[in-house]
């Protein structure tokens, strides 16, 4: 057995649509919407009665796909953004960029706050992270030269 591919990554948000505008602000396209229930649904993830709406969204070369859902039932469980960055579970999600101070600036008005501070590592990249929707941490990079 061998996989494939990574599919995509998937994120619960409790407003899909600030969280929609906040990946299409980063560069994402929205690549489909469509409510989400039904027996099947409940039983791959063991809980009765779901309603979800999702969003799939695509990184412009096609490869990348990142999934938002929207809990209606169940209500989503809280999550915890005063969370460190070495907390245990998914850490990030990373994204590329051609310039990260254009794309801090775009994402601030959307919510996003830095984690640290915008900084060089070595003559390679410059790196940050941002709490993005969800509280979850978006990190982005620049490549240099």
């Amino acid at each position: 057995m061998t996989i494939q591919r990574m599919d995509h990554v998937s994120v619960v948000v409790d407003d899909l649509e600030a969280a929609k505008a906040f990946f299409v602000q980063l560069g994402m396209e929205l690549e489909g919407e469509a409510p989400v229930a039904g027996e099947s649904v409940d039983r791959v993830n063991g809980i009765d009665g779901i309603r979800v709406d999702i969003a799939m969204m695509r990184t412009p070369d096609g490869h990348g796909r990142l999934e938002l859902t929207k809990f209606h039932h169940p209500q989503a469980v809280e999550s915890q953004p005063e969370n460190a960055p070495n907390i245990l579970g998914l850490r990030s999600i990373m994204f590329a960029v051609d310039d990260i101070d254009a794309a801090v600036a775009g994402l601030l008005p959307h919510g996003a706050e830095l984690v640290g501070e915008v900084v060089q590592y070595e003559d390679s990249y410059r790196l940050c992270y941002l709490r993005g929707p969800a509280g979850i941490i978006v990190a982005l990079a620049e490549q240099l030269g």
